[in-house]
């Protein structure tokens, strides 16, 4: 293993590394490799499918619905859009390598295959010793100077991923028909259209003529989770958005609708294990 999935230091923690790039051949593609002993990922999500090859320790991760334990060997994913977490699972932390393939890149590569859609994969935690070999082989050749090889091993780890583990018949499960399902997405419109002003319950109330306690049930409902949380997270999503798009940290973070640039950091860190700056910086190594 790289010397990141036994022990390391950076300028935060000894016990703690990380380190984000973007692959030089699917420059869509971020990269991310670390070490936590004390992190913990609040609930949020990404755009992208989340590929995570546990390397060391173990991480105990809630995706969706669903709370698992992953240990060294094995290989967490989580869908587009799906809500997840992650802590220790053992007293020595973990470390892991990630994949953020969006949905275009899997959905092409699916199409080569024979298959009409994007893959989902219907179970988050996979113990497949050949994927997770060749996800090694993939992220660690992905700063390698030779071009081609990071571009086959990539292609080879996640034809493997889509073959055995995609999962075309049993879609991600519809939430289901009701009034709380209209008004989710109400609240969805408006938080969207108005990142950057302040949000409360009874803004929510009034624009679906509900009561508060009805916005609380119908978040929960539908996504389980608070109002709060899901706020939180369109931020960090659009700010993250703004930066890629060249805008400065604090201008993104007041865009976003976040108090200042402090404010963005700390909820930026807590969800994605790095500062706005590390995922600003992150580009494929020479």
């Amino acid at each position: 293993m790289n010397q990141i999935d036994r022990s390391g230091t950076n300028d935060v923690d000894a016990t703690e590394i990380r380190k984000y790039w973007r692959h030089p051949c699917f420059p869509e593609l971020g990269l991310f490799k670390a070490r936590f002993t004390q992190h913990r990922y609040e609930l949020h999500t990404h755009p992208t499918y989340v590929i995570a090859l546990i390397t060391a320790g173990c991480e105990r991760i809630r995706i969706g619905r669903q709370k698992i334990v992953a240990p060294a060997g094995t290989i967490a994913v989580v869908n587009p859009e799906e809500w997840h977490d992650g802590e220790q699972g053992a007293d020595e932390g973990w470390a892991y390598r990630t994949f953020y393939p969006p949905v275009p890149l899997l959905a092409g590569l699916a199409h080569e295959l024979g298959r009409a859609d994007a893959p989902v994969f219907s179970r988050p935690n996979i113990d497949d010793s050949d994927l997770a070999a060749a996800l090694m082989a993939a992220h660690q050749s992905s700063t390698s100077p030779d071009a081609m090889q990071a571009e086959t091993s990539l292609l080879v780890a996640l034809r493997c991923l889509i073959v055995q583990h995609g999962d075309w018949s049993g879609r991600v499960e519809e939430i289901e028909s009701s009034g709380s399902r209209r008004r989710f997405s109400l609240y969805e419109n408006l938080i969207e259209s108005d990142l950057g002003s302040p949000f409360d319950l009874q803004r929510l109330a009034d624009a679906a003529r509900v009561t508060r306690f009805q916005v609380i049930r119908d978040f929960k409902k539908a996504i389980g989770l608070t109002p709060a949380a899901y706020i939180r997270d369109r931020r960090l999503r659009r700010a993250s958005t703004l930066i890629e798009q060249g805008l400065g940290l604090a201008e993104a973070a007041i865009a976003a609708g976040f108090a200042d640039q402090s404010h963005l950091s700390r909820a930026f860190r807590a969800v994605h294990g790095m500062t706005p700056g590390m995922f600003r910086r992150g580009k494929a190594p020479d």
